[in-house]
């Protein structure tokens, strides 16, 4: 990955890009390396990290969203499944196949929401029953029968099911266990595309830290968050992927818009050693007494719960308040009764705010997951267009991406020459999907690196075969494991530092890892971590300081980490 000092050097160099994107979640991401697979030249800003914003609260999961078929997006559905499929097979290091059951309490409830709410009669569907979730399931299955790698679904009677639950709750009749994806670590994605991308095309450039601030004679105003510099750039089209903040990137631009009216979505990650063994390598995928949905996800050796679906007008404020949390917490024993959860099992929490389109919608979880480009055409002041990305979902940012390299294909005069959907993700790549073929792949570069196997076998699943390249970094010159941490050799964090355009300690213990998510910051790593950061900046103590309290005053109002 090109550093970003070269980054802003190249902008400096030759400030003309045929697209210019504003936002770098996925779906900007996405859009970044489709274009640049087409030749075409394009600068990505990001006014935070990479992945930051609404694509780093993601409830980890890929999936086709069988509750859309209730609404009639069929469309919706059949694209995410197909686009599931492709990530399991491009980003085998990180997207994995993910069983998730239905406990289920009624057999016939929900039968008539779809017609409802087809005729105007109903906004907040009623529980769904065995009939109505047998239904849709084999829609689901029938989407992908030839194309997924995953079984079909199967049905549980109540006493298969607490033979193989104990903890379920004794009142369902029946559960349904159907396989989707589970993608713990969406950021690390979004950084091997980004690194893919920048090392595909010469002139396409990532910037993190970088903010659209205006337009002046016409040029797009950048500043450098971390100097304050501005830099002015031309561009032929310009690219809205800010997520929940498109209409303030547009009135930037003097182009008024509401096309977003974004949901917050909170979730909990606990500590809680009996929820974690009773859901075993499942995610619990139910409805709470509201009619919205409930997730119980594994996520490493601790348990994710969520979400909410709560309006909000600044996606800046974001964050997970005590109401939610007790929301949350309350619903886990609706499915697990006998399980004692409390607030004190907290470890970590994160909220983001989903791109909905703005809608009169009465019940949040009724609006349209599905994505579609708002365009602003040029004017004399703004002399480029502005297309705008809304809505849209993880598992089809893809697709989408596809869709808007279309369009600004079009707008360029110029026609697509490649796809990006057989085109493996960064450490996917030759991946050894198997056990046996890990082990093999380990043993190799164990005999050229003299690492140990086991801890090959980690940095492969850190970041798929991209370890190669990383362990011969390691042993390149001495190295030593963290002392708070020594699931880490302070090499590794260098590497991270040096080849992913991590600014800070956040960048790293947020999205470049799962550290603070899994709860393992505490404030020796902290020192630890600064004292490799500044010897790479040249951080004087006094920056090493102030990069510690930012760090922990993020991780305490956003996450509710402590230090």
């Amino acid at each position: 990955m090109k550093t970003r000092q070269a980054g802003i050097a190249d902008i400096k160099q030759n400030p003309q890009f045929s697209v210019l994107i504003v936002g770098a979640g996925v779906n900007g991401i996405g859009t970044f390396r489709d274009l640049a697979l087409q030749g075409v030249d394009v600068l990505m800003v990001e006014r935070g990290d990479f992945c930051s914003g609404a694509s780093m609260a993601s409830s980890h999961m890929l999936h086709g969203g069988i509750r859309y078929l209730e609404n009639a997006e069929f469309r919706l559905v059949q694209e995410a499944l197909a686009e599931r499929n492709r990530l399991l097979r491009n980003a085998p290091h990180y997207a994995k196949p993910l069983p998730t059951t239905i406990p289920m309490y009624k057999l016939f409830s929900g039968v008539l929401n779809a017609p409802l709410k087809f005729l105007g009669l109903l906004d907040r569907p009623s529980e769904r029953g065995a009939l109505i979730i047998k239904l849709g399931l084999i829609m689901y299955d029938a989407y992908v029968r030839g194309d997924s790698p995953m079984p079909s679904h199967r049905f549980h009677t109540r006493k298969q099911a607490l033979d193989k639950w104990p903890a379920l709750n004794p009142e369902i009749r029946y559960t349904a266990t159907y396989y989707d994806g589970a993608m713990p670590t969406p950021e690390r994605l979004c950084i091997d595309m980004i690194d893919d991308t920048e090392a595909m095309e010469a002139r396409a450039v990532a910037l993190n830290y970088c903010s659209l601030v205006g337009i002046e004679d016409g040029k797009a105003v950048l500043r450098d968050e971390q100097t304050g510099e501005q830099i002015t750039v031309q561009t032929q089209v310009l690219v809205n992927a800010a997520g929940p903040w498109i209409d303030i990137v547009n009135d930037r631009l003097s182009r008024q818009t509401t096309f977003i009216g974004g949901t917050k979505g909170s979730h909990l990650i606990l500590d809680n050693p009996d929820l974690r063994q009773a859901i075993g390598d499942h995610e619990f995928f139910f409805e709470n007494d509201d009619g919205r949905i409930v997730l119980i996800f594994p996520f490493g050796d601790k348990v994710q719960v969520g979400s909410t679906d709560i309006r909000i007008d600044n996606p800046d404020e974001a964050q997970c308040t005590e109401e939610e949390e007790q929301y949350i917490l309350t619903m886990i024993p609706k499915i697990f009764p006998d399980i004692p959860v409390d607030a004190s099992q907290i470890i970590y929490k994160f909220s983001g705010v989903r791109p909905l389109p703005s809608s009169g919608t009465g019940f949040t979880g009724q609006i349209s997951r599905d994505h579609h480009i708002e365009t602003v055409e040029a004017e004399n002041r703004v002399p480029f267009p502005i297309l705008s990305l809304v809505g849209g979902k993880w598992t089809s940012f893809r697709a989408f991406a596809e869709e808007v390299t279309d369009t600004v294909l079009d707008r360029l005069g110029r026609t697509r020459s490649a796809s990006t959907a057989d085109l493996p993700i960064g450490g996917g790549r030759n991946f050894p999907v198997r056990d046996e073929d890990q082990y093999r792949w380990a043993v190799t570069l164990a005999g050229e690196t003299g690492l140990s196997v086991l801890r090959l076998r980690t940095l492969l699943t850190r970041y798929g075969t991209r370890a190669g390249d990383l362990a011969r970094f390691l042993v390149a010159e001495e190295d030593r494991l963290l002392q708070s941490l020594p699931d880490y050799s302070c090499r590794e964090v260098l590497y991270l530092v040096r080849t992913e355009k991590t600014v800070h300690l956040d960048d790293f213990l947020l999205r470049r890892s799962l550290i603070a998510w899994l709860g393992k910051v505490n404030s020796p790593l902290l020192e630890e971590l600064a004292v490799i950061f500044g010897g790479e900046f040249g951080w004087s103590p006094e920056v090493c300081s102030t990069e510690i309290e930012r760090a922990k005053a993020i991780l305490a109002e956003k996450h509710g980490v402590r230090l």
